[in-house]
């Protein structure tokens, strides 16, 4: 749900961002438009005005020697003698050379043509007040009524996009209020959308309506199955361990039927524990456990306790060293499923030698002297079914696969260190945890 959040506002102002953008560089190249027109205005049409008005006295003076130079509204001309000095002109006309000159501001900020011919030379001054005002007039204005018709355009066009994404908006405003767990299906309802929800929106609707109503079934199914599963599967394990228990408490058992109740003792253990972390995997996103503030070293004298009897037939010692106690606020089951299928894991591979268990601070170390584990091996232990040794008929190859997915549920990093005939050391980190003063005593226990 993290990924549509904000979705409303980022997806409004992505389009605002986008039509600002557009009407920047539109505006833009309007100006550059107008400008380059103004500009052509300017120097080619009123030069091209300065040239057709020169050809024309030229004309008229041929047949009228006394015409004199125009004089109008737009234009002022002045008309030299051939051998006359230029001393009559204005002093920002004097000393012109033929040809179109633009004088700067100072000089009066007007277009001149110098013409000059055998029967004289005619300047004429295109006043500089009317090029302004024909540079606003066929510039500005048209410039400003553009713009505005550009923006009116453009605020209208995403007024209309506006009200076409805000469908979508809703939809998204709608599935980021979902319970992951328990979307609520409801608001998609057909019967229950806006009216603008149409088209490609609607069809996004109705999918997610029944996705989402799927997913409650599941759910639903999913919690079954699980109160179910915890009662039918518990039940007949429980029956059978305590059967063990009152067949090896009888005492009239010989050897070999006591070691085959024993076996059965044992995978009954293992079973229950299995079971217990399917059932808390099966929980997405949930254990159904209740956090519970607890002592981490409670937890671990048990499991030690719990995986003595895997070690009767074998010569290795179980130690516990607890030189740290800290406590951790979850589901203690949790941990007692995740410590218990590392310390099996253990057992099941260490064939002499020893097995400490130690309490440090913020982490637990279960070290063996088993078979190890080489390199190319180590990368896939925790995979579901993989198994180091596939000869050995015991185990199921998903206990570490298990223990992987509990530490990742709960933020509990998992590292295994390990080299071939040297043993593994399993460390289990906890980020957030409350050490507690003082140490608890170290414990020492051979099973031989």
């Amino acid at each position: 749900m993290n990924a549509i959040r904000h979705h409303g506002g980022g997806l409004r102002r992505k389009i605002w961002i986008a039509f600002i953008v557009q009407v920047a560089a539109i505006s833009f190249a309007t100006v550059l438009g107008v400008y380059g027109a103004s500009a052509v205005l300017k120097h080619l049409l009123i030069q091209r005005a300065l040239t057709d008005e020169a050809a024309h006295f030229w004309e008229r003076h041929a047949t009228e020697p006394a015409a004199e130079a125009p004089d109008t509204f737009n234009m002022m001309g002045y008309l030299l003698a051939p051998d006359a000095s230029d001393d009559v002109l204005p002093d920002s006309l004097r000393g012109l050379h033929p040809g179109y000159h633009s004088l700067s501001r100072a000089q009066g900020g007007s277009l001149v043509l110098v013409d000059r011919k055998p029967a004289g030379t005619l300047v004429l001054v295109f006043k500089q007040d009317q090029v302004d005002a024909l540079a606003f007039w066929f510039g500005v204005v048209p410039l400003i009524l553009v713009l505005l018709l550009i923006y009116l355009v453009a605020w209208a066009t995403y007024r209309v996009s506006r009200r076409a994404v805000s469908p979508v908006i809703w939809l998204a405003n709608v599935v980021e209020k979902w319970d992951p767990k328990r979307p609520d299906a409801d608001a998609l309802d057909p019967r229950n959308l806006p009216l603008d929800v149409e088209g490609e929106t609607l069809v996004l609707a109705k999918s997610l309506h029944g996705f989402a109503s799927r997913i409650e079934r599941f759910v639903e199914r999913e919690g079954d199955f699980t109160r179910d599963a915890s009662h039918e599967l518990r039940t007949p394990m429980t029956v059978i361990r305590m059967a063990c228990d009152l067949l090896l408490a009888d005492g009239a058992l010989d050897a070999h039927a006591t070691r085959s109740v024993k076996r059965i003792q044992a995978a009954t253990r293992d079973m229950m524990a299995l079971v217990e972390a399917f059932l808390i995997l099966a929980r997405e996103g949930d254990t159904g456990l209740p956090d519970e503030d607890f002592l981490v070293n409670e937890i671990v004298r048990d499991e030690v306790e719990k995986a003595r009897p895997l070690l009767l037939d074998k010569p290795v010692q179980l130690d516990l060293d607890e030189p740290a106690a800290f406590a951790l606020h979850a589901p203690p089951r949790v941990l007692s499923v995740l410590l218990g299928n590392l310390l099996r894991n253990a057992c099941l591979y260490t064939e002499r030698g020893t097995i400490t268990v130690r309490v440090l601070p913020g982490e637990l170390l279960i070290q063996d002297t088993g078979i190890g584990i080489g390199a190319d091996q180590l990368a896939r232990v925790f995979d579901p079914f993989y198994r180091v040794q596939r000869d050995r008929n015991d185990g199921h190859g998903i206990g570490l696969n298990i223990v992987r997915r509990l530490s990742e549920r709960f933020g509990w990093p998992v590292s295994l260190e390990s080299e071939p005939g040297k043993g593994t050391i399993a460390r289990i980190r906890f980020p957030e945890h409350d050490r507690l003063e003082g140490d608890a005593p170290s414990v020492s226990a051979g099973c031989n």
